[in-house]
Formats: structure tokens, sequence, C-alpha cells
């Protein structure tokens, strides 16, 4: 494995971006100066992050997400 992180990572098991391996290395994200954890998704070509907003959950039961 290489140190660089990957462009796009993803933490749903679902998502095309998601890559186990390289999560259960553990992946920081620093976004405005601040260390986040929850983070769902992101990419450093495009320059955003996918965080989970409040409590609320959509129809399927995952967490609401803003980019």
């Amino acid at each position: 494995m290489t140190d660089a992180p990957p462009d796009r990572l993803a933490s749903n098991p679902r998502s095309p971006y998601h890559d186990a391996a390289m999560l259960e290395r553990g992946v920081g994200i620093r976004f405005n100066g601040e260390e986040k954890t929850n983070v769902e998704e992101y990419c450093v070509s495009e320059g955003w992050v996918r965080l989970p907003v409040g409590k609320s959950l959509d129809r399927r039961g995952n967490a609401m997400t803003m980019k």
C-alpha cells in the first residue's frame, strides 16, 4: 500500500468507491481546520466531503447527508 490516500473513498459498502482495506488502515479528514470522523464519502480532486446532517434518516434507514 502507498502512503497517498485515494482520490475518492466512501464508508458505505454499497458504494463503488468503498475500499475496506483503506478504511481499516484509518483515513482522517481535516475539513475547515477540524478533524472529522463522521465523513460518509469524500473526493479530493473535486474538493467535497459528504457528512451526515443531524440524526434524520432517509426512507432506506441511511443517514441524511449533505455535500
